[in-house]
């Protein structure tokens, strides 16, 4: 596997992979993903590579967390193939069946891995994991993240060959038996108050908790923070105890409604469980990414990864503010020097906490992809 990384300044490429590459991964600030002529630019560049992207609440390269930036990892396997399809998402309601169709594309008998880019708002990322789990071949990992824009809440973009498109959930398929690929994930989160019960709820909408407003009960618990929701949200997640989970699940607040005093969250909030409000602590947040790092490299039995792909929380970035490289700081001490990092900071985190682990939407995570060819 070879690798090569930059940040697209002037509308210039410094790439030298050139027809080699057969993948390249686009991250990038709402405003520059959309900039005119970009894919055209790098498919003159890499014209043999499946080129895979999205928006973004920051980007990653190396121990770098940049804002407003474009970065370019291009990649050559020397024995991978990589084939991608991507989807239109009319409405929320469409997000399993939209995972349904994108696995059924990528199925094959040699597939070893699939990585999702998604929609980051108008998407049930819990029924999205769940129809490529269901329809994936059994065994198949899956990792990924849903898009991002800043910290506006407005508009995400995913790209697959073409122009950025809006509503879209695309996936790539890695195919081969060099592929070595390591996956993990943790937060960092300490929970506070007391467990309520989750009474009314539709797929990613709460309306009650307790019997009572849920919108109501959270903003007396965020006191003065009310006033900057749906963004204040990022920094109290709440924690889901489900009854087939070996671990709470975290859910992060998208958009409430006043009208009918009911918030919406990037996965599934599911009636008669219980939840509970978080908050952060700074220490064990960048634990998190360093516990994500080791959990990656145990799934790929100590295999030195090539390329790690960090898809980190949005929230986790509002909190750390400049604290925030070291979070990346602790994956790489633990992943190594000679490792090309990428990635960026998301609505939405996809992966199993661990190898053999159920696949899960998580929010307020490190989730880290690391892959490698023996």
């Amino acid at each position: 596997m070879k690798t090569e990384q930059y940040i697209i300044t002037n509308g210039l490429l410094q790439g030298t992979l050139g027809e080699q590459a057969n993948l390249v991964l686009l991250f990038g600030a709402t405003k520059r993903i959309k900039e005119k002529g970009l894919i055209d630019m790098i498919r003159a560049a890499y014209p043999n590579a499946c080129i895979f992207g999205c928006s973004t609440a920051g980007e990653i390269m190396g121990t770098q967390v940049l804002d407003n930036s474009l970065i370019v990892t291009a990649v050559s396997f020397s024995s991978t193939r990589v084939r991608g399809a991507m989807v239109k998402v009319t409405s929320i309601e469409d997000s399993y069946k939209a995972g349904s169709e994108l696995a059924i594309s990528l199925a094959a008998d040699d597939l070893k891995h699939v990585f999702v880019l998604s929609e980051g708002l108008n998407i049930n990322g819990s029924e999205l994991v769940r129809g490529l789990t269901k329809n994936l071949p059994l065994g198949t990992p899956l990792t990924g993240g849903l898009s991002g824009d800043g910290d506006r809440f407005q508009e995400t973009y995913v790209l697959l060959n073409n122009e950025p498109t809006r509503d879209a959930v695309g996936a790539i398929g890695f195919y081969g038996s060099k592929l070595q690929v390591g996956y993990g994930s943790f937060g960092g989160w300490d929970t506070f108050g007391p467990e309520r019960l989750i009474t009314r709820s539709k797929g990613n909408i709460l309306y009650e908790l307790d019997g009572k407003s849920a919108l109501a009960l959270y903003k007396q618990y965020l006191g003065e923070h009310a006033k900057g929701l749906p963004a204040t949200g990022l920094l109290f997640p709440l924690s889901l105890r489900m009854n087939d989970a070996l671990r709470p699940v975290v859910r992060t607040l998208l958009s409430i409604d006043e009208t009918d005093q009911s918030m919406t969250f990037a996965g599934n909030m599911p009636e008669n469980t219980y939840a509970r409000l978080m908050k952060a602590n700074f220490e064990r947040l960048i634990d998190g990414a360093v516990i994500a790092a080791r959990t990656s490299a145990e799934t790929m039995r100590h295999i030195s990864p090539e390329l790690a792909i960090l898809i980190s929380c949005v929230g986790r970035k509002l909190i750390l503010k400049q604290r925030i490289e070291e979070e990346v700081e602790g994956v790489r001490d633990i992943l190594g020097k000679g490792v090309t990092y990428t990635g960026f900071y998301s609505y939405g985190e996809i992966s199993p906490f661990a190898k053999g682990g159920k696949c899960e939407l998580h929010n307020q995570t490190m989730t880290i992809t690391s892959l490698s060819e023996r």
